[in-house]
């Protein structure tokens, strides 16, 4: 059952992605953004020299060779195990580090361990995060953590999807305490994150007093969750939850100055989305749709070439912008636009107006 889920998940999601939208590169996103309401000021001596440029990132004592990352996805059935596979080997091939989906399929069945261990055997030397959901014991988490030599674990919040979900949990309330005992239990920083339904401040700023080191908020308008389970549903009784949550940009804002590195994700389409979310303050910025998309229609080298042009179109971006690493591009001038900026306001995030930032 958990293996057929996992390959319903895949199918549905990208569906989602390549349903009625144009190829991730070179033509620009189809699908609306509140990403586009984020909009650099352009000052015309602001470039610098390309040599000038590093693509290094650190944060909560993590330091990676890039600002992006192959978030979590899939794992759990022989389908999954492929796709894993290649994930890693574009993940190796780029120096990204890379997330595995859910090892929950791991848990309650370690046969299935190979298809979340191809990850660590083709990306033997890179950046590799474990994912478990905030109901894991420590024990399972340390098990999770062990099986992959894992750098750092990742904890997934889920509640919305878990709703819609017909075999999903239906109790939360012990999901604090829970990611706490994890955190003290487990010698790799904990990263906390959301499955594309966004992280408010509220939530960071209880998740820094557990003991977690990083945050993802990992916004709305990218895979929908919500959506994804309303498909595998008689009928899809929760079709009104479709949408539900922040934005990347919006739980990036909201999330400001609570007490953890962020992390980015959800939504991001192109380059430039991703030199947004570093001028909103994020660390790093994650994608698992359209490198999904790219590696299920055109296969592991086309993959490759995504990540490489995504690479080399930021670090012309920056370059641009006259950023010398990832962090100087929260200090360039942006506007706030639209429904972004009467959230900013709505909200009195005064945080919004720094470092460049208005609203």
């Amino acid at each position: 059952m958990t293996a057929h889920r996992k390959d319903d998940h895949v199918r549905l999601a990208h569906a989602q992605h390549t349903a009625g939208n144009e190829p991730p590169l070179p033509a620009g996103p189809a699908r609306p953004s509140q990403f586009d309401e984020v909009r650099f000021v352009h000052h015309a001596l602001a470039g610098t020299d390309r040599e000038k440029v590093s693509l290094t990132t650190r944060f909560a004592g993590i330091e990676w060779p890039v600002p992006l990352y192959i978030n979590a996805m899939t794992g759990g059935s022989a389908r999954t195990g492929e796709i894993n596979r290649d994930l890693a080997v574009a993940a190796r091939e780029t120096g990204l580090p890379i997330a595995t989906g859910s090892m929950s399929p791991y848990l309650k069945d370690p046969d299935t361990a190979s298809t979340f261990t191809v990850v660590r055997r083709r990306h033997p030397d890179g950046f590799v995060l474990a994912n478990l959901n905030a109901d894991a014991t420590p024990e399972q988490a340390r098990r999770a953590v062990g099986l992959l030599e894992a750098d750092a674990l990742q904890i997934h919040l889920n509640t919305v999807q878990e709703t819609v979900m017909p075999e999903g949990d239906r109790s939360f309330a012990h999901w604090a305490t829970g990611i706490e005992r994890i955190a003290a239990a487990v010698d790799v920083p904990v990263v906390v994150k959301e499955v594309g339904f966004g992280l408010s401040g509220r939530t960071v700023r209880e998740l820094a007093s557990l003991g977690v080191r990083a945050a993802d908020v990992a916004g709305s308008g990218g895979t929908d969750f919500a959506r994804i389970e309303n498909g595998r549903r008689k009928r899809p009784d929760y079709a009104y939850l479709e949408g539900w949550g922040l934005s990347t940009p919006a739980a990036l804002l909201d999330a400001r100055d609570c007490g953890l590195p962020l992390l980015a994700s959800g939504g991001v389409r192109t380059p430039l989305d991703v030199a947004r979310a570093l001028a909103l303050g994020a660390r790093a910025v994650g994608a698992s749709g359209p490198f999904l998309t790219t590696l299920l229609d055109g296969g592991v080298d086309a993959l490759v070439r995504h990540i490489t042009t995504w690479l080399d179109h930021l670090t012309a971006l920056m370059t641009l912008l006259g950023a010398h690493t990832p962090d100087a591009l929260a200090d360039c001038d942006v506007l706030l636009t639209g429904s972004l900026r009467a959230f900013v306001i709505d909200r009195g995030l005064t945080t919004a107006a720094r470092k460049g930032v208005t609203a």
